[in-house]
């Protein structure tokens, strides 16, 4: 079967490094996301991970190697085409965006007619179960500057489902929510990938939600890959050691059974 997105052997470096540091670049990175597969990509800050999100969306141009989603290498696709393909969840949007939830979540209906100038019954149809679905529905009408993180957050995942992509790619998903709203997100991704069968890139910190959710684990360090297998053969103490730099204890959650990752304080 054809993955969702393939990269194979996919290199690249940033032009210019900051004062005192050196370039940044990936290396020879080489991963696949089937159709209903959650896949966490983990790692510590500057492993890359960012990089790799613009790579997927077309923001970045791989120097060396290919990517490929649903078989077609993705420098061969428009911008509109990609995005049909590949939605991103980013952490945020940006403040004083002058739109109210609505508008926005229907911005991500723009993919299907680029050169449209107003939405169908349709494009509306399909916004207003985005917002359902995410529970956003009775903020429709509000502007963005004033919502909450865990709103703001929740609204721009309305409008990645508004693109019915094949693929998802979360950023930090549940960054700026509360444990009432980490529990619902998670929950809901959970039934879009069961249910429809979407394919889900987990970009995160968070190593437990990562193991809970994700059907295998890619942990990068410094732009390469370290290890890649389910969450029980990534997430190793020995290996969480040498890649993050610090003391941890991996358990099993009492109720799920899947690993459980705590930093053990040097203070204690």
């Amino acid at each position: 079967m054809t993955p969702l997105v393939r990269l194979d052997g996919v290199g690249f470096a940033y032009p210019k490094a900051a004062p005192g540091r050196s370039r940044f670049e990936i290396r020879d990175l080489s991963f696949a996301v089937a159709s209903g597969e959650v896949l966490g990509l983990i790692g510590p800050n500057a492993a890359g991970k960012t990089t790799v999100i613009h790579l997927l969306s077309k923001v970045l141009t791989p120097s060396r190697g290919e990517i490929f989603v649903e078989g077609e290498p993705l420098r061969s696709l428009g911008r509109a085409e990609v995005a049909r393909r590949v939605a991103v969840v980013p952490q945020d949007v940006a403040q004083g965006f002058p739109y109210t939830v609505g508008e926005l979540v229907l911005m991500g209906r723009f993919a299907h007619a680029p050169g449209r100038f107003f939405e169908s019954a349709a494009d509306a149809r399909v916004a207003r179960e985005a917002m359902r679905l995410t529970g956003v529905e009775a903020l429709a009408g509000e502007t963005l500057g004033r919502l909450s993180g865990g709103e703001r957050q929740r609204v721009v995942l309305a409008r990645a489902l508004a693109q019915e992509p094949r693929l998802l790619v979360l950023d930090e998903p549940t960054a700026h929510m509360d444990l009432r709203y980490q529990a619902e997100c998670v929950g809901l991704l959970r039934r879009l990938n069961r249910e429809q069968g979407l394919g889900i890139l987990l970009v995160s910190h968070d190593l437990n939600m990562a193991a809970e959710l994700s059907d295998r684990l890619l942990l990068m360090s410094s732009g390469a890959a370290v290890t890649m297998g389910t969450p029980e053969e990534v997430l190793q103490e020995s290996t969480l050691e040498r890649v993050y730099g610090c003391r941890v204890v991996v358990d099993k959650h009492p109720a799920t059974r899947r690993p459980t990752v705590n930093v053990a304080w040097p203070d204690r």
